[in-house]
């Protein structure tokens, strides 16, 4: 089953900040979120190949496509992919060059993180670590195709009285 094809299952996307932001595109429209959505950038160096994973494999929804430039959105989360050449991946005044990777993530909850495990395991998808199990739930890190991290998680079972 792929993400979101069963829209009643809890599916939820939480990341650390919850402001809108503005973005001019390479084709000059505005990416603009409500005040409600929690937005996050990722560096990225293949537009097609991300809007593609993103998309296809973890059920997000295209909202904009521009030459290096895309956004994709899942629930309240929209996602930035800046490739090359976009005004979100320019070198900082130092000289310092954004990248992607690092350990920052966007935490997507899944009902049953074992079946996502097999299934994104058989289009090969890379794992960055095994599964961890602790008192807030089960979770596994994935890299999308440039290394930036993506935390699926499913929360603890409640306890049968």
């Amino acid at each position: 089953m792929r993400f979101g094809s069963n829209m009643t299952s809890p599916f939820y996307a939480l990341c650390a900040i919850g402001f809108a932001v503005e973005a001019m595109s390479q084709g000059g429209s505005v990416v603009k979120p409500g005040t409600e959505a929690a937005v996050v950038r990722y560096q990225i160096a293949d537009p097609e190949r991300s809007v593609a994973f993103y998309t296809h494999e973890l059920g997000f929804k295209l909202q904009q496509a521009t030459g290096p430039f895309a956004s994709v959105t899942r629930g309240q989360l929209m996602l930035i992919l800046s490739g090359p050449g976009t005004s979100g991946a320019r070198p900082m005044p130092d000289g310092r060059k954004q990248s992607a990777g690092g350990w920052n993530r966007i935490v997507l909850y899944v009902d049953n993180l074992n079946e996502q495990i097999e299934r994104l395991k058989k289009v090969g998808v890379h794992f960055r670590n095994n599964l961890e199990v602790g008192p807030g739930g089960s979770q596994i890190l994935i890299d999308d195709p440039d290394g930036n991290p993506i935390e699926l998680h499913e929360a603890p079972k409640p306890a049968k009285t």
